[in-house]
């Protein structure tokens, strides 16, 4: 008996023994998952972490670079406040206004600078500080001028006035300054001052039309570049211009790219009774437009701004035939090598000796035909040709300075 309780004890050692083994052995592989588990998140932790880590460098970064960048705008913007306290008690406009009035005229820069004395003294808004920036565009004849253009025009913008800002003159930083552009379409390198950081263009080799884009992207990426070969069908069109340009003083010059002759104030061109004042006008050989395919022996481009600052280009084609007499005037003094302007003595020219009786025209939207090749600019081709006799367009000394025509794209040219 004893032996058998002894043994049944034993059984139940036994089996204690075992369930105690097993909930052990349960116990492990449970806690192992748990640690498993726990490993795994906080790898996860870690690589969040991490990358948290990496996004913080690149926003300390970036924010080091904005306050580097910004750090220029804090030094402009005091200069700007240490500029404007010093003009306002308006002593200095006065004495500037005194000094001007006792002036017959005054140059573009002149003027600009007034309009600025008034801009810092007033503010942008005010009734004469707006009349400056307006008599500035007034005054500007286009020639390497690109600058004061820019300047009045932003400042008429930014006072709300309407005004056409040139594309060259959008988005102009206030820290950094843009490159000088040659204003108007007058072939112009710029000032001599300048000739150094200008961009260089000409009609062949490396710096040819084909390649001025490079320096000059809206001669390539523009939609409505000029000139256009002329032809059909066309759009009727009810516009009417009329001249009233007067007789002055000759001034002609060389330019390196044309012969241009810029005209004293007086002469206008009126385009549904809007005046446009004539800057000047200057030859190419041959035409830049074409008829229908064919060029001319040469062509006349009169290129006129209005006081919002839009241009205006009258084209007059010349065909071989009878001697020219008013070419004959100016080629009797054109300089025939690359130079300043120059006033001969005692010669005097009225444009209206270039225009034919006619003034039936086709019109389009165009764009300077050389460097920048800014765009929206009226173009009226007149339909009559006047005469210019083969000797006269040999002794034009450039042999070729006309732009290839350029893409029609979605434009539509009209005929009145």
């Amino acid at each position: 008996m004893t032996r058998i309780i002894a043994e049944v004890v034993l059984v139940l050692a036994l089996l204690g023994a075992g369930f105690f083994g097993w909930t052990q052995h349960k116990s492990v592989g449970s806690s192992t998952e748990q640690v498993t588990e726990l490993e795994s998140k906080a790898k996860a932790a870690e690589e969040k972490l991490a990358a948290t880590a990496e996004e913080l460098t690149k926003v300390q970064a970036e924010a080091k670079e904005q306050a580097e960048a910004a750090a220029p705008l804090k030094g402009k913007a005091q200069e700007l406040d240490a500029v404007k306290m010093a003009f306002s008690s308006g002593e200095i406009l006065k004495d500037l206004d005194a000094n001007y009035s006792k002036q017959k005229g005054l140059s573009t820069e002149r003027q600009l600078g007034l309009a600025a004395v008034r801009l810092l003294t007033l503010g942008s808004k005010d009734p004469s500080t707006i009349a400056a920036f307006r008599k500035t565009l007034e005054l500007t004849d286009w020639k390497g001028k690109s600058k004061a253009i820019c300047a009045a025009q932003n400042a008429l913008a930014a006072a709300g006035e309407k005004v056409s800002v040139l594309s060259e003159c959008e988005g102009i930083s206030a820290v950094k300054e843009a490159p000088a552009k040659a204003g108007g379409d007058e072939h112009g390198k710029g000032d001599a001052k300048d000739a150094h950081a200008a961009p260089h263009w000409d009609y062949e080799g490396p710096m040819g039309p084909e390649n001025w884009g490079k320096e000059f992207p809206t001669c390539a990426k523009g939609k409505s570049q000029s000139p256009l070969d002329i032809k059909g069908p066309f759009e009727k069109v009810k516009v009417s211009i009329a001249t009233e340009y007067k007789n002055g003083p000759l001034r002609i010059l060389n330019n390196g790219h044309t012969i241009q002759v810029n005209v004293e104030p007086g002469s206008k061109l009126r385009i549904d009774g809007v005046a446009f004042d004539l800057l000047q006008f200057h030859f190419h050989k041959p035409s830049e437009e074409l008829m229908d395919g064919k060029p001319a022996a040469m062509v006349i481009h009169f290129v006129h701004k209005n006081a919002a600052g839009q241009l205006a280009v009258v084209g007059v084609l010349l065909k071989e035939g009878n001697e020219n007499p008013g070419i004959k005037t100016l080629w009797a003094n054109l300089p025939a090598k690359e130079g300043p302007e120059v006033m001969p003595e005692n010669v005097s020219f009225n444009p209206n000796n270039l225009l034919p009786r006619e003034m039936d025209f086709f019109s389009y939207e165009g764009s300077l035909t050389t460097p920048p090749c800014t765009e929206k600019v009226k173009f009226f081709i007149l339909k009559s040709q006047v005469n210019i006799a083969r000797e006269q367009v040999g002794a034009f000394p450039f042999k070729k300075n006309a732009r290839p025509v350029q893409p029609l794209n979605e434009r539509v040219i009209q005929s009145n």
